[in-house]
C-alpha cells in the first residue's frame, strides 16, 4: 500500500472526472489534498463528498487561464499547507473540437491557454518552494492523443504533445533537487466527455482499444499515485500510458 501521510498535494481541474478520482486517491492514501475549480459551486459537493470520508479535501477556485489565478492558488495552498507543497497534478483541460479548416482562432486560443498555458503557470509558482524542500512530484495529465493526433482535435492534440516536451525538459532541469516530473497519458477515459460520444463512435473506438472497454477515471487516478509515492522514486521524464494497450 502507498502511505502519503504527512504529504500535501494540489490538484488543478478536480471537482469532476479523473481530477476528482486523483484527489480522493490521494486523500485515502493519507494525503492532505486541495482541488482547484472555477466556482465555488462546483467544488462544493466534492469538498462535502470528502468530508462523509473524513478525507482532508479543500477546494481553491479560480481561473488557470490567469497567470495571476494560478499564482494566487499556489500561495493559498502553501498558506494552507504551512508552506509545504509535495504533489502537483496539473489536470485541468477543456476541449473545443473542430475540423482545422472549421477551427475558430478562438477555439484554438482557450484549448492552449487552459491545458498548456496554464501548466508553465503552475509549475512556474510551485517550482521554489520545491527547490527550497529538496523534494517534491509534478505530475502531468496528457492524453494518447498527444502521441498519436486525432480528427479535429488538433488545438487539443497540440497541447497535449506540448505537455510532453515541458515534462521532459523540466525534469532534467529539477531532477538534481529531488524533484521529479511525470506525465499520465489516458486513453479513452469513461468521463462527461465521452459521455458525449454515440454508439457508433463509441464501437469504432472499442475495436482499437486490445482491453475491449474504455478506461475509469480510477485506473487514472492509480497511476498518478503510484507516481506521488516513494516506490517511484527512480522515475522522471517519463510517460506512463493507461490505455488498455491502444497505444
Amino acid at each position: 500500500m502507498i502511505d502519503l501521510k504527512g504529504k500535501t498535494a494540489l490538484v488543478t481541474g478536480g471537482s469532476r472526472g479523473i481530477g476528482k478520482a486523483i484527489a480522493f486517491k490521494l486523500a485515502r492514501a493519507g494525503a492532505e489534498v486541495i482541488i482547484t475549480s472555477r466556482s465555488d459551486a462546483s467544488s462544493t459537493p466534492v469538498v462535502t463528498e470528502a468530508q462523509k470520508e473524513n478525507l482532508k479535501i479543500s477546494a481553491l477556485s479560480g481561473d488557470v487561464t490567469s497567470a495571476a489565478d494560478c499564482r494566487r492558488i499556489v500561495q493559498q495552498a502553501l498558506e494552507a499547507f504551512g508552506g509545504k507543497l509535495d504533489i502537483l497534478v496539473n489536470n485541468a483541460g477543456i476541449t473545443q473540437d473542430n475540423l482545422f479548416m472549421k477551427m475558430k482562432e478562438e477555439e484554438w486560443d482557450q484549448v492552449l491557454a487552459t491545458n498548456l498555458t496554464s501548466l508553465f503557470h503552475f509549475c512556474k509558482a510551485v517550482i521554489r518552494p520545491m527547490m527550497k524542500q529538496r523534494a517534491g512530484r509534478i505530475i502531468n495529465i496528457g492524453s494518447v492523443v498527444g502521441h498519436t493526433g486525432n480528427p479535429g482535435q488538433v488545438n487539443y492534440a497540440t497541447t497535449k504533445a506540448g505537455m510532453l516536451g515541458f515534462s521532459q525538459s523540466l525534469a532534467k532541469e529539477v531532477a538534481s533537487r529531488n524533484i521529479l516530473v511525470n506525465v499520465v497519458s489516458p486513453g479513452f477515459i469513461a468521463t462527461d466527455m465521452t459521455a458525449q460520444l454515440n454508439e457508433e463512435q463509441k464501437t469504432t473506438i472499442l475495436e482499437k482499444i486490445p482491453l475491449n472497454r474504455l478506461g475509469q477515471a480510477e485506473d487514472i487516478a492509480g497511476a498518478v499515485l503510484f507516481l506521488a509515492g516513494d516506490l517511484s522514486s527512480y522515475i522522471t521524464g517519463t510517460t506512463l500510458h493507461v490505455n488498455g494497450g491502444m497505444y
